[in-house]
């Protein structure tokens, strides 16, 4: 059980860095997870550790994250009344250990956690009207702050009146959190806070049934919502990584089990944590104890496979995977949830391997979420995404920096996508930027146009982004991986260029990214560039594919 000293804690404010006191905060909620999960495997188990596990929680100066104060000081309230995810999350983690244990707690820390819990949560939505800022957000904090509140209220009180006016409040926050999905039931923040916000969203829906009787799951956007990690899959655990997200999140078993019995849904099984090691289940004690409770899915015949084919309209993602290959670009607008400056944006992955990547989430430091500053940060900002740069000019953030659809056209062998991307751009004379993909996954091939239009000579650079070096060749460039190719034949009159980026991931540790930079000068009002791509395996000794002319 780490110490949370203020060393650590004040490092946000002092450089920005997240990690050096999150590392420990997250240390500790693991440590009671487990200390948690013992006692509800186990009745005969001894609990004077989750005690002072317990008993060290409920010592702490705030069970908020640094990164999050605003959360007390916008409503004048101290930070141990500051109700962010963790928060959230840490008020279900108590309150429910002591439903676990029941009479089995020292009667002292037991009656402390429920306090704690009180005081620090539920009485910001029991006792004080004011809206807390997430009540109106329709992403996944809805979801998981009010869902771990509610279960947290449901797992302490009895019914009254305190009681009802959490639910009502985390009721509605799921309802707004629903808000944020159209009809195709997509996540723009990826795969990996589809997890996040809609587990929540379903623990605390059953949570309410069983206390109510009323059924959440039955609203008629959660089937849609349940299908979006199998429309997405792109085969073999792996996942397109658009916004902040990541190449192979991983779905709780009870979780993907619950989808199926009550909707009927199965999660891509690639993607579910094991449940036969301990290695893979979650850390997360909401996660945890579903899994325990509900169980993995129960093996069934194999369901009918999704189409290799999937788009999203309201998202303007298109998916298309099979025959060992996959393809998935995006359109839609620079404001969406964990918005990337990236509308045009495309993966492309041969047996499980990335070859032309998305990089997803960077490291979380101050400033990552500031509208400000986002863009700076290398992994949000357009120049770490495989779209063009206009006039030296990236793309720019909001809501009216739109792509529009086109043309969209699904046939046997695989997809065709048409984005104009000019509103994008702040760019004098750029009248249109239309990206054209067209997609066969038989050959593994890929041909990208980027008709540009513009009332004046400019430069235009196209950058493609990978972690694999991308090694220049007289007429082409390849990409080998450790079991997949990609090989893009140069057009005329460009001049290539690697970079190579040395930054770190998610989690801060080191990673390096390689941009391949093709540079055009633009003279003619109308100009066309085409690059064409083909992925494939690599020969089994390991050497790149067959030939030039593709894999």
């Amino acid at each position: 059980m780490p110490d949370l000293p203020f060393s650590a804690y004040r490092r946000f404010d002092d450089d920005g860095d997240r990690l050096a006191y999150e590392k420990l905060y997250f240390r500790r909620r693991a440590l009671v997870t487990a200390l948690a999960a013992e006692a509800l495997i186990d009745p005969a188990a001894e609990v004077g550790a989750l005690e002072d596990a317990l008993w060290s929680v409920c010592d702490e100066y705030t069970w908020a994250l640094p990164a999050h104060e605003a959360h007390a000081t916008d409503l004048d309230r101290g930070m141990d009344q500051c109700l962010d995810l963790f928060a959230a999350l840490t008020a279900q983690l108590l309150a429910e250990t002591v439903g676990v244990c029941g009479g089995r707690l020292h009667p002292r820390v037991a009656a402390r956690v429920r306090d704690q819990v009180d005081h620090r949560v539920l009485s910001l939505l029991a006792d004080d009207g004011r809206p807390l800022p997430w009540e109106g957000w329709a992403h996944n904090w809805a979801a998981v702050c009010g869902g771990c509140a509610g279960l947290a209220a449901l797992a302490l009180w009895d019914p009254g009146p305190r009681l009802t006016r959490v639910l009502d409040r985390c009721r509605r926050a799921q309802l707004t959190y629903l808000s944020g999905f159209g009809d195709d039931g997509g996540c723009a923040e990826g795969v990996g806070y589809w997890v996040f916000g809609f587990a929540h969203f379903v623990y605390f829906a059953e949570g309410l049934r069983e206390f109510t009787g009323e059924d959440l799951l039955a609203h008629p956007k959660v089937s849609a919502v349940a299908r979006f990690p199998g429309a997405v899959h792109l085969g073999g655990g792996l996942f397109p990584a658009f916004s902040d997200g990541e190449d192979r999140p991983r779905v709780p078993a009870g979780l993907a089990g619950q989808l199926a019995r009550r909707l009927g849904v199965r999660v891509p099984a690639e993607a579910v944590e094991a449940t036969d090691g301990g290695a893979d289940l979650p850390r997360d004690w909401a996660d945890l104890s579903r899994t325990l409770r509900w169980g993995a899915p129960v093996p069934a015949p194999a369901p009918e496979p999704e189409p290799p084919t999937a788009y999203l309209p309201d998202l303007a993602w298109l998916v298309d995977r099979g025959q060992g290959v996959a393809f998935a670009a995006k359109g839609g607008h620079n404001a969406e949830p964990h918005n990337h400056n990236d509308l045009g944006q495309f993966v492309l992955a041969a047996r499980g391997e990335v070859l032309l990547a998305d990089l997803g989430a960077g490291e979380y430091r101050k400033g990552y979420f500031d509208e400000a500053t986002r863009y700076t940060f290398l992994h949000a900002s357009s120049r770490a995404h495989s779209v063009p740069r206009v006039d030296t000019r990236e793309q720019s953030a909001g809501g009216a920096r739109a792509a529009e659809v086109l043309e969209l056209h699904v046939h046997a062998h695989g997809a065709e996508l048409t984005l104009d991307l000019a509103d994008a751009y702040e760019v004098h004379g750029l009248t249109a930027l239309r990206r054209a993909f067209s997609w066969h996954r038989d050959t593994g091939e890929l041909l990208l146009v980027d008709e540009v239009e513009t009332e004046r000579p400019v430069p235009l650079e196209e950058v493609f982004v990978s972690r694999l070096y991308p090694e220049l060749r007289a007429d082409a460039v390849v990409w080998t991986g450790t079991e997949a190719r990609a090989h893009l034949g140069l057009p005329e009159g460009c001049v290539p260029h690697v970079e190579t980026v040395h930054t770190t991931d998610h989690e801060g540790a080191p990673d390096t990214v390689h941009l391949l930079r093709l540079g055009f000068d633009l003279v003619e009002r109308r100009t066309r560039l085409p690059f064409r791509f083909t992925v494939g395996p690599c020969h089994p000794d390991g050497r790149p594919g067959p030939t030039e002319e593709g894999p």
